[in-house]
């Protein structure tokens, strides 16, 4: 039987849910209890679906566990599947980011704290640095964002496996085009306000990017103020706020099947971090950032202070399709029509650090 699995990391445990017919049940209790999870990947490339978590224990430390049952028993490698080379002097804070590549079936890339880029060729039980990105000659100038120097997203071409963007927070957007063997600093267009030269080479405050389902090359962005696109895999960026109540935000998630299509949930301002005008509103797009609209249908109406995170917002693989955010007021809401209605799945749950859905079956 088909069903949709949805995985909900918090501050505070892992909580896994899923949909038959129609109907949601979350599982009877969290894993990784007391643990915060700051990224979860469902790798559906494989004939039995991995599940992936970058668990983060106060006692033992930052580690990548994955589970071949849909959640239910969870594995640890007996060595750490992600760690710095001494030579590095560093020491790894936390996993921001799990990616499944979208051309190589058994490839999942981590994005860490402090800002580096893994690649693991095991389906995410081993990793190893990517050294050019960790070596590369801005990298003595890449300055921590408000959470951290983090690299916390990472798109990959499903077209060529060698072509890889990421995104680190506070130094921007790097693209390599030869299996990362070199990198390149790719933010022409987008604004860095908060630094004396607003528009350099490197340095922006990347928040999220999302890669539209119809054209690879076709890229959204939200920064730290900021929405833009790119149509050409990040080499230029164009802005596209207009129509928004906020140009600040945190997260991006595009549709899974409809080019042009889009979702954003602006925040007042770097100052104020709550839903734009207090409402909780998705903002949609469906041309390329032409246009947005507000979703509201079955959300909150009062005044709302729930914060939706960098990675809090995803959409499914289904078809219309389904879009989920959480926030830090421990929500979860749900959306099986594209957005269009809304629906609370989850209340007074831990701090909302990310959200995760597939089709499974």
């Amino acid at each position: 039987m088909t069903e949709v699995l949805l995985a909900v990391g918090t501050r505070k445990g892992l909580f896994v849910a899923r949909r038959r017919a129609g109907t949601w049940e979350f599982d009877e209790a969290p894993y990784f209890t007391a643990q915060a999870v700051h990224s979860v990947a469902i790798d559906t490339r494989g004939p039995v679906p991995r599940l992936l978590a970058g668990g983060d224990s106060s006692h033992w430390g930052p580690s990548v566990f994955h589970s071949d049952d849909l959640g239910r028993t969870w594995t640890e490698p007996a060595r750490p599947a992600v760690a710095f080379p001494e030579d590095t002097g560093a020491s790894l804070e936390r996993v921001w980011q799990l990616h499944p590549a979208a051309a190589e079936p058994d490839v999942v890339y981590a994005g860490t704290e402090p800002a580096a880029l893994y690649r693991s060729e095991d389906r995410g039980e081993t990793f190893e640095l990517v050294r050019p990105l960790w070596e590369h000659p801005t990298r003595g100038r890449w300055t921590p964002g408000g959470g951290g120097e983090g690299l916390h997203t990472v798109v990959t071409d499903p077209r060529d496996p060698r072509s890889v963007t990421v995104a680190v927070s506070a130094a921007g957007v790097f693209r390599t085009h030869d299996g990362g063997a070199s990198w390149a600093p790719s933010n022409k267009g987008v604004s860095a306000v908060f630094l004396p030269d607003p528009n350099p080479e490197f340095g922006q405050c990347v928040h999220k990017i999302a890669q539209d389902a119809g054209d690879p090359d076709r890229l959204y962005l939200q920064n730290h103020w900021g929405v833009y696109r790119s149509d050409d895999a990040g080499a230029r960026w164009t802005d596209i706020g207009e129509g928004l109540p906020s140009t600040f935000g945190f997260a991006v998630a595009a549709h899974p099947h409809r080019p042009g299509t889009a979702y954003l949930f602006p925040i007042n301002a770097d100052s104020d971090r709550v839903p734009a005008g207090r409402r909780c509103r998705v903002h949609r797009t469906t041309d390329a950032g032409g246009t947005w609209e507000p979703l509201s249908a079955g959300l909150p109406e009062e005044q709302h202070y729930g914060t939706v995170l960098r990675d809090a917002m995803c959409t499914d693989d289904s078809d219309p399709a389904g879009v989920y955010f959480g926030n830090r007021n421990g929500e979860v809401y749900a959306s099986a029509d594209d957005g269009d209605n809304w629906r609370l799945l989850a209340s007074h749950l831990p701090d909302v650090l990310c959200v995760r859905a597939a089709v499974i079956g």
